[in-house]
């Protein structure tokens, strides 16, 4: 009798917690579903580079990579960063001046140039035969290495795996059909010891339709929760005037540290 008891409260239990799952799967499709089907194509990106709306640029070194890179290097030095869809951040030269080392990856040309000029960086520029037509921009003390191609014909068999991840405008900026791949792409990019940091927004995305994406927390827990813990460094009001031009009227931006799970 007692046996069939604490069967019964056990699948009572699995039923509970499947039916809660169920329930925020379905909660998270409905927030999802203004942007479900928003796609910027590779062209569009492009035309924003050359005809100069960059809105989404920097001229100064993020705050939520300043202000928690400590957690990200973790007293190690020589970390070898990775950033997807990195653009011209200057995020890269200040990483490269502490002594670590950069490999992005960007489909336009222009800002990798732009990247090294600003930066007053010689380069020099090589094709990378495992990616046809891809290109690769190399600084010439070899700190800083930025590929010119399609993020997902990047790979650990390209450029390895890396100490650290830095994403901010990545996640945002793919189109919302392509998360699920880009979480793979992006933990089989990830040594056992990198430092992954994850920067997403929260608004009402049914007040604009993205680029930047919105990204709910429940949905980073469901793309890299099954092989990353994560943990919830800053959570911060980021409205601005320029958000408000869109029609928010509110914006949170949170920036997380993920970790590959020890088995």
């Amino acid at each position: 009798m007692v046996g069939s008891l604490r069967v019964y409260k056990l699948l009572c239990s699995l039923a509970c917690a499947t039916a809660a799952r169920c329930l925020t799967l379905s909660n998270m499709s409905s927030m999802l579903a203004p942007q479900a089907d928003r796609v910027m194509d590779l062209g569009e990106w492009e035309g924003r580079w050359q005809e100069g709306r960059i809105g989404f640029h920097q001229q100064q070194v993020h705050k939520m990579l300043e202000s928690n890179i400590e957690r990200v290097t973790a007293g190690r030095t020589g970390v070898r960063f990775f950033f997807p869809l990195c653009g011209k951040a200057v995020d890269m030269k200040w990483l490269a001046d502490m002594g670590h080392s950069v490999v992005g990856v960007e489909i336009s040309e222009k800002p990798i140039k732009d990247f090294f000029e600003d930066s007053n960086m010689t380069y020099v520029e090589e094709p990378v035969p495992a990616i046809p037509g891809a290109k690769v921009f190399k600084s010439s003390d070899g700190n800083v290495s930025l590929y010119q191609c399609d993020l997902f014909n990047f790979s650990s068999s390209i450029a390895g795996q890396f100490g650290a991840i830095w994403d901010r405008g990545s996640l945002v900026a793919i189109n919302p059909k392509d998360r699920e791949r880009y979480a793979a792409l992006i933990t089989s990019l990830m040594a056992k010891d990198c430092r992954y940091l994850l920067d997403t927004l929260l608004y009402n995305p049914e007040l604009y339709p993205g680029p930047p994406f919105f990204v709910p927390d429940e949905q980073v827990h469901s793309l890299f929760g099954s092989t990353c813990d994560l943990e919830l460094l800053q959570s911060v009001d980021a409205l601005t005037e320029r958000h408000k031009s869109w029609g928010l009227d509110f914006l949170t931006e949170n920036v997380f540290l993920l970790t590959v799970k020890s088995n």
